[in-house]
């Protein structure tokens, strides 16, 4: 076809029901779960790394091995390792058992939340849309700049002497 067509001709090649067909083709997304009904992720901030199960229970929330009132003392960080569960309207409907390493206690919380999120939508698929938009299955990668040479911290120099 040469490049003198018109918009009537346009709307001949496109069908209006392309979108649609496109939206039926995509895959429905089922549900991961062990042998023992668990879903499994993986959480990260900054340098910590969680690794997250759920299990349909009571709420009971445990990270490595104590309470989560006893390991996150600051009622802020229980706030933060909760917040999916109440975006979800899934609250003290699922146990979590997590592990986690490296970090600082807010890391670490940040990790929970972020692995808590991505075994909600392992667990229930049609969560997904809802956490995704309450910004809780990105990835924050903020983390700490490293120390350069010839500095006294990543970028603060050595104070100036005149003398």
């Amino acid at each position: 076809m040469s490049g003198t067509g018109t918009l009537a001709d346009l709307k001949t090649i496109i069908t209006p029901t392309a979108g649609t067909a496109a939206d039926a083709e995509a895959p429905k997304r089922e549900p991961k779960r062990d042998a023992l009904g668990r879903s499994y992720a993986t959480g990260r901030r900054k340098d910590a790394v969680a690794r997250v199960w759920i299990k349909p229970g009571k709420g009971e929330i445990v990270i490595n091995g104590r309470k989560a009132a006893q390991y996150f003392a600051r009622p802020v960080l229980r706030m933060l390792i909760t917040q999916p569960f109440l975006v979800a309207d899934r609250y003290n409907q699922f146990d979590v058992m997590a592990t986690v390493t490296g970090g600082g206690l807010s890391g670490q919380a940040g990790a929970v939340r972020h692995g808590i999120s991505r075994a909600l939508t392992y667990y229930e698929p049609d969560l997904r849309g809802i956490l995704k938009a309450a910004g809780f299955l990105t990835r924050d990668p903020r983390t700490v700049e490293r120390k350069k040479y010839g500095k006294a911290k990543a970028r603060r120099s050595f104070q100036f002497s005149k003398r």
